[in-house]
């Protein structure tokens, strides 16, 4: 199971054109610039890089957020680069994201048992209504939610509670990939262990698989099985996360490793020359 290709990327491209003027040449932000790669079934795949590498621009270009320029992307031997609006809407149904920010994915106008029921409206318009609040109260269970804040809205909520419920919305339609965008970045750093840990369980209880993006090495180092590095809109490395950490080849990932902090800064310096 481990070793059956769940999404593959091949030599995707996303260049974002520049306003010039109009007798300048046309400039472009080349923000992914023609990557490959796969995640397996089961496996959390790490994307690492300073802001601004495309790794962001790489998640919503494998869920359908934004249309790749080339390339393929498919998912479960179909692909999806050129589908249809109501062809991504069935697929997406099987790969859903959590988003970075929890204080702004979730609607603040609606209540915490709506925001997680409308992904059923829209996709299991034959499921009961019965059905329907069973689901969501055993998966905000889950979460680590009481299903007793259901009528709460979302400003109610800290921010690690929120992200609980970000994941919720994003498990309720038993997705097989779930693309993790900084799901941690806004977060307290005891409340990223407990989301973390939430998510590892979650995996092994779901069988899911992940696209976990994240600029902090020492959270994808934590949760990931094998770590890409981006580097200016290129995947300039990819291996294990203990080849990553322990070996790395390129110069910029060696130059990430580095900048991690460390009690013995030296000592990790010395390491990695």
């Amino acid at each position: 199971m481990r070793d059956e290709i769940l999404i593959e990327a091949k030599n995707i491209k996303k260049h974002f054109p520049i306003k010039t003027g109009w007798f300048e040449e046309k400039k472009y932000v080349k923000a992914v610039n023609g990557i490959s790669f796969h995640i397996k079934k089961g496996e959390t795949l790490g994307l690492v890089g300073e802001s601004g590498c495309g790794k962001s621009t790489t998640g919503r270009l494998l869920n359908g957020l934004i249309q790749v320029d080339s390339g393929s992307i498919i998912f479960n031997g179909k692909d999806l680069a050129n589908a249809s609006k109501q062809e991504w809407k069935k697929y997406r149904q099987k790969m859903q994201m959590v988003f970075q920010d929890p204080y702004a994915s979730l609607s603040p106008r609606m209540k915490i048992k709506d925001i997680l029921r409308e992904p059923l409206d829209i996709h299991f318009k034959n499921m009961s209504s019965r059905e329907k609040d069973k689901r969501v109260e055993d998966l905000l269970d889950k979460c680590g939610i009481s299903r007793f804040h259901l009528n709460k809205y979302p400003h109610e909520f800290s921010g690690g509670q929120r992200q609980r419920i970000g994941i919720a919305r994003a498990l309720i339609l038993q997705p097989e990939l779930i693309i993790a965008d900084e799901p941690v970045s806004a977060l307290d750093v005891s409340i990223q262990s407990q989301i973390l840990n939430l998510m590892k369980d979650l995996q092994e209880e779901y069988n899911l698989t992940y696209l976990f993006i994240s600029h902090d090495l020492s959270v994808v180092e934590h949760i990931s099985d094998r770590v890409g590095v981006m580097y200016f809109g290129d995947l300039v490395e990819m291996g294990t996360k203990e080849e990553i950490f322990n070996n790395p080849q390129h110069d910029y990932t060696k130059t990430l490793l580095s900048s991690i902090p460390q009690m013995i800064p030296k000592a990790r310096r010395k390491q990695l020359t």
